[in-house]
């Protein structure tokens, strides 16, 4: 009986190894580290959706696994390691505070191939790839400008870092550009993820006299204080939030990685892949615009949708000058635009932001 038992699990074995090399591969094993929770709508949603393109793209020839919720810092590492550690081939790590942790792990697991969202540190087995968010904020900040009723827009930020801080930027820039009169505040929650923080940010804003609510920050949570104060707008992040269209939410920002996610997969699958990076935008469609509602005039969505144009045909830079720092020096000369490298390590604010980036 017992020896019948060893035959039979010996020949499901064999089965299972026979089914995984039909083709002559094993099955590419693809992981992802979320910062937030894969239903927050937002940020993680869209990573997400993201893994699960490459699991409709490949079927049985890849195994995905994720792990949700992670927070920035050491937490991390050991995450990543024992995604390593599971024989993953492939390991997404889709938030900034991934950057140190991840290269860690890499240094570790040298066949192992990892890809950091939003970073700044390769190595030969490390690749980093981001999207050009600002260009959605321009966007965003033109209908902002448009909409505003009180002059007062309010803008919740995570940490302040580059990305971060490019998109208050990018947003006031174009805001202004329509409005001589707008004033922007930024609140910085210190979080990706918190709905209860956010709310409380968004709340606080509002009272302030704030008509339309931006956001970098990732759950629902603004546009639910907004529906509660009537009469404000606010945008979707990063996924595009359209339970709250038509309004608040009147237009958003949308994060589409799955194509990335797919090439990368398949590099590593036909052995491909090498370490790159890659900063992509409207044009590329790493950044949608979300459906811009009704709630905005005709003749302000027939502006925006030209301005996205404009980006994703390379024609317009959302930085291009004369642009001055916030300290009233000059930055960018007439018709000058921003090179890659100023943006990646952008560290001020434009001329006209009150409030100081926090260290």
């Amino acid at each position: 009986m017992k020896r019948r038992t060893i035959l039979a699990g010996a020949v499901a074995a064999l089965a299972l190894t026979t089914g995984a090399f039909a083709d002559g591969h094993a099955k590419t094993k693809v992981g992802f580290i979320f910062v937030g929770p894969v239903g927050d709508g937002g940020w993680t949603y869209e990573h997400n959706q993201g893994r699960l393109a490459v699991e409709a793209e490949f079927g049985d020839k890849v195994e995905t696994i994720f792990q949700e919720s992670v927070p920035e810092g050491a937490d991390a590492e050991r995450v990543i390691t024992q995604m390593a550690l599971s024989g993953a081939d492939l390991i997404f790590t889709t938030s900034f505070g991934y950057m140190d942790p991840t290269n860690a792990v890499a240094a570790k697991f040298p066949k192992v191939k990892f890809e950091h969202a939003t970073g700044y540190k390769r190595a030969d087995n490390v690749s980093t790839y981001s999207a050009r968010f600002y260009e959605g904020r321009a966007v965003q900040g033109h209908i902002a400008g448009k909409m505003t009723k009180t002059n007062k827009v309010g803008y919740i930020a995570s940490f302040p870092i580059p990305e971060v801080i490019r998109g208050i930027n990018a947003a006031y820039i174009h805001a202004k550009k329509v409005n001589p009169d707008v004033e922007f505040s930024v609140v910085w929650a210190y979080t990706w993820f918190d709905p209860a923080k956010e709310a409380d940010a968004a709340t606080a804003l509002i009272e302030q006299g704030a008509d339309v609510i931006l956001q970098h920050t990732d759950s629902t949570a603004p546009q639910a204080a907004a529906q509660k104060a009537g009469n404000v707008i606010t945008f979707g992040q990063a996924s595009d939030m359209s339970e709250y269209a038509p309004m608040p939410r009147v237009s958003s920002i949308i994060d589409n990685w799955a194509p990335y996610y797919i090439e990368r997969v398949k590099a590593v699958m036909d052995g491909t892949w090498e370490s790159t990076d890659t900063w992509d935008g409207i044009g590329p469609g790493m950044v949608g615009i979300g459906e811009i509602s009704d709630a905005v005039p005709a003749d302000v969505k027939a502006e925006a949708l030209a301005l996205k144009d404009s980006l994703a045909d390379g024609s317009y830079h959302p930085f291009t000058g004369p642009l001055k720092k916030q300290d009233g020096s000059d930055w960018l000369a007439e018709g000058e635009t921003a090179d890659d490298g100023t943006l990646a390590g952008m560290n001020f604010y434009v001329e006209g932001i009150t409030g100081d980036i926090p260290n």
